[in-house]
């Protein structure tokens, strides 16, 4: 069976002989499609993200969750060049710890140059190591960025950015070693991640949930409405992050090839059907088809297709992404007002609940019968065993780590502002200015 997505890129990495990487020349073509991959992925952040979840934010907290997000976005672009990038895919650790971690050979870009190539799926073909770096540094950006859908509101900017720097070590740069790296603990298993529904989706989505439980509600949380402030900024980050997302989806095929092709039309198709499906049922429901309900059907479907971008067929990703829709809204209207958390902003309803969709049923729609490109003797339930123990295992490991990280930034700063800055606003209590004048 081809293995498909970046984790190849590691095996190919660690792989690729000295002489090999000399004589090899970069495709122009290639490299400029991934850097402007790269510039697309950043560009859900800042300022997709910046505006998707500044939206949905009362207006007193606009400018808090920007700065939130900005801020952990650069954070996590220095821990990435300084270490991040060494433990995610530098030289194999010690045998104990290659299924979980790198070592710190390539700790502040050590060994790094202007003239260093990493392989590509193409045997001969390589890209500018940089360019590799830079691609999957906006990963980890993202990846913590949305972490803070679920406890924007409430919690103060000091712990926030103790939190990104815990969480990043020691979640995110093992989940990712773990699935895309040669030796990781995922990717010997067999695991399918095409571009990061266990590393970004369901990792940044489970602790989400763990961060919503150990922040705590917001004032007046289910007696208050805390409606929306700006659903018109809202769709405009929605739509700044469906065009970033071919950046996110085609970029990790590492090439101007095929594999990027589908993985673009899959990202066209899967969110158009999962957009379609969130208004149909809100109407088969009873209720109007809203504007809120296609930005949430769009991201729905974004986050399914992730992992199956390059591992589907067309019709296999519309199917996904509908059924993602359809179990993100039930999470979303249903268990959420049951249980009580407040996930603010749906981090966990619609990433890590549409990222444990979109894994398990790649194992499904990979096979060649939907349309996949599995070979003929695709064994289709071990595929989604595999996937279900990927996603438990992270799971698991996201929760761990999101309480460990919760718990030092609570020690250090408190994690939580005071009642009268949370009934105030973040914006001006925690940075001195306001989104909007009187």
């Amino acid at each position: 069976m081809r293995r498909t997505g970046i984790g190849l890129l590691a095996a190919l990495l660690s792989l690729a002989a000295p002489a090999m990487a000399q004589d090899a020349v970069p495709d122009r073509g290639d490299t400029a499609f991934m850097m402007m991959a790269t510039v697309l992925v950043l560009l859900m952040i800042l300022p997709g993200l910046q505006l998707f979840y500044g939206g949905l934010a009362r207006a007193k907290n606009m400018l808090s969750t920007m700065t939130q997000i900005g801020a952990v976005s650069a954070l996590a672009m220095l821990i990435w060049v300084t270490y991040g990038y060494s433990l995610a895919f530098g030289p194999d650790a010690s045998e104990g710890l290659k299924p979980f971690i790198a070592s710190l050979d390539k700790a502040f870009l050590a060994g790094v140059t202007a003239e260093s190539v990493v392989a590509t799926f193409t045997e001969g073909v390589v890209i500018p190591e940089y360019v590799f770096i830079a691609f999957q540094m906006t990963f980890a950006a993202i990846t913590i960025s949305l972490v803070l859908g679920s406890v924007v509101e409430r919690m103060k900017f000091s712990a926030v950015m103790v939190f990104a720097l815990v969480w990043l070590s020691i979640v995110y740069l093992p989940i990712a070693h773990m699935v895309w790296a040669t030796g990781g603990l995922f990717y010997e298993m067999g695991a399918l991640d095409f571009a990061g529904g266990t590393v970004v989706h369901i990792n940044a989505g489970v602790s989400a949930l763990v961060a919503a439980m150990i922040v705590g509600k917001r004032i007046g949380y289910q007696k208050e409405s805390m409606a929306p402030h700006s659903l018109t900024l809202t769709l405009v980050g929605t739509g700044l992050l469906f065009v970033g997302w071919f950046g996110f989806n085609a970029g990790s095929a590492l090439e101007a090839n095929g594999s990027a092709a589908l993985a673009m039309i899959n990202t066209f198709v899967a969110t158009a059907g999962a957009a379609l499906a969130w208004l149909l049922i809100e109407r088969m429901l009873g209720h109007k088809p809203s504007a809120l309900g296609l930005a949430s059907g769009i991201i729905a479907g974004l986050v399914a297709v992730t992992p199956a971008a390059g591992n589907a067929g067309p019709f296999g990703a519309i199917v996904l992404g509908a059924l993602s829709s359809a179990v993100c809204y039930y999470f979303v209207t249903i268990v959420k007002p049951r249980l009580g958390y407040d996930d603010a902003l749906d981090a966990f309803g619609i990433h890590g609940v549409g990222g444990i969709v979109g894994a398990l049923g790649t194992g499904i729609v990979y096979a060649p019968m939907f349309g996949g490109p599995g070979d003929a003797d695709f064994a289709m339930g071990a595929q989604v065993w595999t996937q279900l123990l990927a996603v438990a295992t992270t799971i698991v490991w996201a929760t761990i780590g999101t309480g460990i990280a919760c718990g030092v930034a609570r020690a250090l700063t408190g994690l939580r502002v005071t009642s009268d800055v949370e009934r105030e606003g973040l914006d001006l209590a925690e940075h001195g200015e306001r989104a909007y004048n009187a």
